[in-house]
């Protein structure tokens, strides 16, 4: 027989791994919800919070978004620089 995915909504996700963050086992979480290991790694990964040195906290998701912007406007930068060069040739 095949498996069947179960799905999942976000809030229960983020409950999850809320429960994670407050210091139970995932191997507790995993035996208690019936939920896969991968499946609560990847939820604490997505959801989970990130406290950086200076006393703030992230997901990261606002990480990821934060480093798209960083190579567009990465990007964006190398373009002007090649256009400044260009037109300060002539």
């Amino acid at each position: 027989m095949g498996r069947t995915n179960k799905k999942y909504d976000e809030d229960y996700k983020k409950n999850i791994v809320k429960l994670i963050e407050s210091g139970k086992p995932i191997s507790d979480i995993e035996r208690e919800y019936g939920i896969n290991r991968k499946n609560i790694y990847n939820w604490k990964y997505k959801y989970g919070t990130i406290t950086t040195p200076d006393g703030t906290t992230n997901n990261n998701n606002d990480l990821e978004k934060l480093r798209k912007e960083n190579r567009l406007l990465k990007e964006e930068n190398e373009i002007l620089k090649k256009a400044v060069a260009i037109f300060t040739k002539k």
